[in-house]
């Protein structure tokens, strides 16, 4: 099934926003960001709760729903459409054409384009003033980060539980994509939200991790370099998670990938080049497709063993 997905994702794309679940997701968000109370750090609190833990819930609801209706399908068809879903909750494909995109325009020389398509598509800092490295740095660092949020992390919980799972994970990464924040108005309404996804981001991080390693061997590359800096700098983010898949990529690609006055990963190798995004889609669709192999093997064994 995992595999299916990942083929209709290379064949056919991403859905129109008005047909896709993850913008259905982010429109709802948006809602009831406006209608929450935010008048005191507690209400604000409480209503970013109320957001995560009800459109998790609803998410899962729907995910089980369709599980159960595919029931009444023949079953090459009810597989057919599963696979289909379960793309929806991935972003392989538009992940890697926002980064080619960067790509492109940082190989023509056009660096504010490039500046503003990163942070259009890609990270949520100010990319004004970045030089050509640091914007090719912050391109790979979001390829690799979503390579788990994005793409490993609803394969792992799709593995679990079906549907349901894949559905009330992107529920609420999206919701910490859009409220996670440390600003004035998203203090304290994020702080669930926040907590949720690095609570169902840890095992998907380090997963990852494991998987660029495999997927180094695989392209060719230095996989102990890939290991020695992942265990080297995985721990210098401030997020207990994003630090795993980050570190690991560095290492992959030997490139240092920094963030102003934040950290550095990789320290002490090259520079990232423009060339370098478009490694870190190929890193990115290797591990998509190792990942796919592991769960769907887990997911086949464990129902001949429950045959």
């Amino acid at each position: 099934m995992q595999l299916l997905a990942l083929l209709i994702d290379h064949l056919f794309g991403d859905p129109p926003n008005v047909w896709h679940p993850v913008a259905w997701m982010g429109t709802g968000i948006a809602k009831m960001r406006k209608a929450a109370l935010t008048e005191t750090p507690r209400q604000a609190f409480l209503s970013g709760g109320v957001i995560a833990l009800s459109g998790v819930g609803i998410s899962a609801g729907l995910g089980w729903l369709l599980s159960r209706l595919l029931r009444f399908l023949p079953k090459p068809l009810a597989w057919l459409v599963e696979a289909g879903l379960l793309k929806i909750m991935l972003a392989v494909g538009g992940l890697g054409r926002a980064a080619t995109e960067v790509q492109t325009v940082l190989e023509d020389g056009d660096l504010p384009e490039a500046r503003r398509l990163t942070s259009w598509h890609l990270v949520s800092r100010d990319t004004s003033a970045l030089s050509e490295s640091l914007v090719a740095a912050a391109a790979i660092e979001s390829v690799t980060e979503n390579t788990s949020d994005s793409i490993v992390a609803p394969l792992f919980f799709y593995t679990l539980f079906g549907l349901p799972g894949a559905f009330a994970y992107r529920f609420a990464n999206t919701a910490d994509a859009m409220l996670g924040y440390r600003d004035a108005e998203r203090e304290w309404l994020g702080k669930i939200p926040a907590r949720l996804d690095d609570l169902l981001n840890f095992i998907p991080a380090r997963l990852t991790a494991f998987f660029f390693i495999i997927a180094s061997c695989f392209l060719g590359w230095d996989a102990k370099r890939t290991f020695t800096i992942w265990r080297r700098d995985r721990n210098k983010t401030e997020s207990p998670n994003a630090g795993h898949p980050m570190s690991a990529g560095a290492g992959a690609l030997g490139v240092e990938l920094e963030k102003v006055a934040l950290y550095k990963l990789g320290a002490g190798q090259p520079a990232p080049k423009a060339q370098d995004i478009g490694r870190s889609v190929r890193l990115m669709r290797a591990t998509a497709f190792i990942a796919a192999i592991v769960f769907g093997g887990f997911l086949w064994f464990r129902k001949r063993k429950n045959a």
